[in-house]
């Protein structure tokens, strides 16, 4: 009796101990058969996929799930979240979970059955980032996760079309030209701001610091630059403003024309200056006329040229006095002669005193 009862003791303890064992190592094989399943799945989020979308407007955030097994919707577990890990859409078993939804995304995606695909409405600025969809099926042993994917999402405004606006100060007199250029609504911040100035034969740029502000609430860009430039007022010139993007992406304004200045014409003579040169020409004239008179009058015959001529005239009558032999004659005509010269000389004194 004491063997046997020693025997069927060490039979309840032997199966007592090995009990637990075969319960581990079915457990762990268990374990050890979902983890091969999972770690055949091939994991799709290595690279991100880069998806663009434009302020206030529908992004998209893929999938991409190739659905080899023809699974319905009603196996599977179908979420979105964001780089938070905040959900922005759950599909359980075919029935949207609007509960796990965070707030901020609720009323604001849509799921495409046929490109599984999220599509994310009305997206800001903040709505920009890294965003993860997972698709799990579910099995008798659980849910086992058998597609993840990556995507960043890059949220764009574009910029208004720049305008140009002319600076009051400016006077026509001047060539210096007085602008400012702006922009507004855009994301994310421009590289440059400047403006273009081209005349027939030539083109020039004109740069400045280019002053930004950005709003609180949409984070969206505003843009300005104010310059002074030189313009050739003999030609022709048309100024564009141009906001470059990206190196190779530029937005320009609408073009500001420049027309050529006109000559200006000679300031008319004022009428003082045309009286003055009237009358001077007038005294030069009379000047002219008055030494012109002085000159015919000194070349006209005085007193002893007629005394001359009157002698000339003595010598011929006494040669006819010489053939008549008459002598009283000829000094009644000297006598003549001195009385005439007295008398001429008598009227140009006269006539000098006058």
């Amino acid at each position: 009796m004491g063997l046997r009862n020693t025997l069927i003791v060490m039979a309840l303890l032997l199966s007592a101990y090995t009990r637990p064992q075969a319960r581990k190592t079915f457990m762990k094989k268990k374990e050890a058969s979902q983890l091969r399943t999972v770690s055949t799945v091939p994991f799709s989020g290595a690279a991100s996929l880069k998806s663009h979308a434009f302020f206030n407007e529908t992004g998209e955030l893929p999938c991409h799930f190739p659905n080899t097994q023809n699974l319905s919707l009603d196996e599977l577990v179908i979420f979105w979240q964001d780089q938070n890990k905040l959900v922005l859409y759950e599909l359980f078993k075919g029935q949207e979970k609007p509960n796990n939804v965070n707030p901020k995304y609720i009323g604001r995606t849509s799921f495409d059955q046929d490109s599984w695909t999220l599509r994310l409405h009305n997206v800001q600025i903040k709505d920009t980032g890294s965003y993860q969809c997972f698709i799990h099926h579910r099995r008798s042993q659980g849910l086992v996760s058998i597609h993840q994917m990556s995507s960043d999402l890059i949220v764009l405004a574009n910029f208004s079309q720049p305008e140009i606006r002319l600076i009051a100060n400016q006077t026509e007199k001047s060539n210096i030209i007085n602008l400012t250029c702006s922009s507004i609504q855009g994301y994310p911040e421009p590289q440059r701001m400047y403006v273009s100035l081209n005349t027939t034969n030539s083109s020039s740029t004109y740069d400045a610091v280019m002053k930004k502000s950005q709003s609180n609430i949409t984070e969206l860009y505003n843009v300005s630059i104010s310059v002074s430039f030189p313009i050739p007022p003999e030609t022709n010139v048309t100024i564009f403003c141009a906001l470059q993007l990206e190196p190779t992406k530029i937005i320009l304004s609408q073009p500001y024309n420049i027309d050529a200045k006109s000559p200006v014409p000679s300031p008319p003579v004022p009428d003082h200056i045309l009286w003055i040169a009237a009358l001077l020409v007038t005294v030069v004239v009379s000047g002219m006329v008055f030494l012109t008179l002085k000159k015919r009058k000194k070349k006209q015959p005085g007193p002893s040229n007629e005394c001359e001529i009157i002698k000339v005239e003595e010598k011929e009558s006494e040669q006819t006095a010489k053939r008549v032999e008459l002598q009283e004659p000829e000094r009644s005509d000297e006598v003549q002669c001195d009385v005439n010269i007295s008398k001429t000389a008598s009227d140009s004194k006269s006539a000098t005193d006058f």
